[in-house]
């Protein structure tokens, strides 16, 4: 299993962007773009392992990972 998979990735319609917006909120907000939702996800999980290993790279901390329930928790809070 790769690291990036313990984090919650969404792929949703954008009515302004006209396309498919993918996101991992821990980690990056926006981040892949396209007509396709399938090929969004892949380039949005390509993403997320890059972002990880820049992370690790420069020797900062990676955010704990959660669950769906907890992360909306999270957002609610800071919204």
């Amino acid at each position: 299993m790769a690291k990036g998979d313990l984090y919650v990735k969404v792929v949703e319609w954008s009515d302004e962007d006209n396309c498919f917006v993918g996101s991992c909120p821990q980690l990056m907000y926006g981040g892949a773009y396209g007509d396709d939702a399938t090929k969004v996800f892949t380039e949005l999980c390509e993403l997320v392992e890059e972002a990880i290993e820049t992370l690790e790279e420069a020797g900062k901390p990676l955010p704990q990972p959660l669950a769906l329930h907890e992360l909306r928790s999270v957002l609610q809070r800071t919204a």
